[in-house]
């Protein structure tokens, strides 16, 4: 299924304004913001989050199944797509991120 298509199913995001991603030690390592260019990654990963309480190796993979055809573009070009290259990452290092919901005011 096209990326486009996926995003159809996934839950709505209107309520959020961003997604801070938490290193171990709590620190905030990446936000996702509710804009353009970026809504699409904060409806996966907030997806993820519901699905498996954090963004471990296992809902990373899970991730770049939903991100479908630009899983490969990101494999083919590391830096143009950096919530792709995360999940990537979090697969490759073992990581373990949590997910704090920014909500929309």
């Amino acid at each position: 299924m096209a990326f486009a298509d996926t995003l159809k199913q996934l839950p709505k995001v209107s309520h959020l304004a961003a997604l801070n991603l938490l290193d171990a030690q709590g620190a905030v390592v990446a936000t996702i913001e509710n804009k353009s260019g970026q809504a699409g990654s904060l409806a996966v990963y907030n997806h993820l989050a519901q699905l498996y309480g954090s963004i471990n190796a296992e809902a990373a993979r899970k991730g770049l199944e939903l991100y479908a055809e630009h899983t490969g573009d990101a494999r083919e070009s590391p830096g143009k797509h950096p919530n792709i290259d995360r999940l990537i990452g979090v697969i490759e290092r073992g990581d373990v991120l949590r997910v704090k919901q920014v909500f929309a005011v």
